[in-house]
């Protein structure tokens, strides 16, 4: 592991392309590794780990920036947008945020909004919201589980809120749709 000299952080904070294939800096707080050319959100400071190759980056167990990438691989918007698909009808169940989505799906949380939007026209959090409601309503019509644990088996927080973004999509309530 490298040292996070003043002219490195400088490189960083700058977006250097002249430094980049010269070091490689990993965000702890993400798990995301980029160029120093990267034009993501800049990092804290405390939050960095620096290495000398791409590969050392990714034995310390960081991925690959999806927006400078680092590796040099070129993965398409699209091919993109479809593995964060697959991972929201993966997890609608859990607790998902932007964050933890973007964990999910090796990138920034600002810029996986950013493209997700551009190619879809809806944030990934209305997707998920559309796929945890269509999930509802399935359950709603195959089994006889209550309103309370419907919500919980669908990833929202609460029945009450579930009950709430279900009449907003549908004008009227869960119970009344069963």
């Amino acid at each position: 592991m490298l040292k996070l000299t003043d002219q490195r952080w400088q490189a960083i904070q700058s977006n250097d392309v002249t430094q980049d294939g010269q070091f490689y800096y990993g965000v702890t707080s993400t798990g995301i590794f980029c160029r120093p050319s990267c034009h993501s959100r800049l990092p804290k400071r405390d939050h960095l780990r620096l290495f000398s190759t791409v590969s050392a980056a990714m034995q310390a167990g960081f991925r690959p920036c999806k927006r400078c990438r680092p590796t040099g691989e070129l993965v398409s918007t699209d091919e993109w947008v479809h593995e964060i698909n697959q991972i929201i009808a993966t997890h609608y169940q859990a607790p998902l945020d932007l964050t933890r989505l973007a964990q999910l799906a090796h990138g920034a949380p600002y810029y996986l909004h950013h493209v997700y939007q551009q190619v879809t026209g809806q944030t990934p959090m209305a997707h998920l919201k559309q796929v945890r409601l269509a999930q509802a309503k399935k359950l709603l019509q195959t089994t006889h589980l209550s309103i309370g644990d419907i919500a919980t088996a669908c990833g929202f927080q609460s029945a009450a809120y579930f009950s709430t973004v279900f009449k907003q999509a549908f004008q009227q309530r869960p119970s009344a749709f069963r």
